[in-house]
């Protein structure tokens, strides 16, 4: 394509997507494939809400990014604070956050809350644990038991990020949110990206689960309780994720909002040619492997394409990173050729349980786009 010519629809790309909709995997789609920092094909498609009524998709409908938040926000202000000299990867995280100081958590360190190698279960339901009060978060996550010893395994784990957002927080004085604007949303002139939506802007958001019955599950599941304020409501314009929804509507490891042209905009960051807020020596701490021969190829809070049963398809390059969010959103970068693909869907509405696995659809949307590409 020339650099004049405009976004295109790609058929095979909305064709795919048009087909999961249609078998109700998800309500609504929204695709970006970019080269440089030029947006190559997009296409909305779907109804981003069908209860209580209908809402047609467009290309700028905001979705609720789920745990994109991790390397969009918690990751890159890391970066930033590492850039500076204030943040190192190997300090010990209870330098930050006393209640880390105890024995089996008091050599925790910064690198392994970012790749997921602190021994931290994956999720457990704050609200429950720190009988709804967020400023006992911290102590409940400090005070939960290591799955493994720290440095050994990948395990996936909310707690950890949630943990490095506490972190910063404290590191900086500041909310995450005030962080977030003031170091990432103003400098790039983001318009549709944010915490904590105004009401105002619901129809303009893609609409989540009702009842948040999927976490009600895992806590029945768990025998850790029931928690009795759980939302009941329609979750929409809000947070879908119940520890995000509990710390305020924002935390280290979900709460972003964005549309797919603004997550464009956040992606190139990453990336050693367009990045405005990172050096490019900084970008390549997002492509470096930092777990090797263990279960998952991780970087700093990325997950890298050569990790066995990624989303990333096999048509990116294996030092490509990317992340999914439990919504029904994904986000990929190939750093070698400064490509972007964005998958944004809304899979938790208007379904009952279980809600659809799309990984293989990310992985087809992959690549699709590098066949278009090419």
């Amino acid at each position: 394509m020339k650099p004049t010519d405009e976004p295109q629809r790609n058929p095979d790309i909305s064709n795919l997507l048009e087909e999961h909709i249609k078998a109700g995997d998800f309500p609504s789609a929204v695709y970006l494939v970019g080269e440089d920092d030029r947006v190559i094909f997009t296409d909305a498609l779907g109804n981003s809400a069908v209860e209580p009524y209908r809402i047609a998709n467009n290309l700028d409908t905001i979705y609720d990014l789920a745990s994109l938040t991790k390397p969009l926000v918690t990751g890159l202000l890391c970066a930033r604070r590492i850039e500076l000299g204030e943040l190192t990867l190997d300090s010990s995280v209870s330098h930050y956050l006393p209640e880390f100081d105890r024995t089996d958590k008091s050599m925790i360190t910064v690198r392994e809350l970012l790749t997921h190698t602190s021994g931290l279960p994956a999720w457990r339901p704050l609200y429950l644990l720190a009988e709804d009060e967020p400023e006992r978060a911290a102590g409940a996550i400090a005070s939960l038991d290591l799955e493994y010893k720290p440095g050994t395994r990948v395990v996936y784990s909310d707690l950890g990020f949630i943990a490095l957002g506490m972190l910063l927080m404290r590191m900086t004085g500041h909310p995450l949110t005030d962080m977030a604007r003031a170091e990432i949303f103003e400098p790039l002139d983001l318009k549709q990206t944010f915490f904590n939506p105004e009401v105002a802007r619901q129809t303009g958001i893609a609409a989540c689960e009702t009842g948040n019955a999927y976490e009600r599950d895992m806590i029945e599941q768990s025998g850790a309780g029931v928690y009795q304020n759980s939302r009941q409501r329609l979750i929409w314009g809000e947070v879908h994720d119940g520890n995000a929804y509990f710390l305020g509507g924002a935390a280290g490891h979900a709460g972003l909002f964005s549309n797919a042209p603004d997550t464009f905009v956040l992606a190139q960051q990453f990336l050693p040619e367009s990045s405005k807020l990172l050096a490019p020596q900084t970008c390549s701490l997002f492509r470096i492997n930092m777990t090797p021969e263990l279960e998952e190829s991780r970087s700093l809070a990325w997950q890298l394409a050569e990790t066995s049963e990624s989303t990333a398809g096999l048509d990116l390059p294996r030092d490509s990173f990317g992340h999914n969010g439990f919504t029904g959103t994904s986000l990929w970068i190939d750093p070698a050729h400064a490509r972007v693909f964005i998958l944004l869907t809304n899979r938790t509405h208007a379904r009952e349980l279980p809600f659809a696995n799309i990984n293989a659809v990310r992985r087809r949307f992959n690549s699709l786009a590098v066949a278009a590409l090419n």
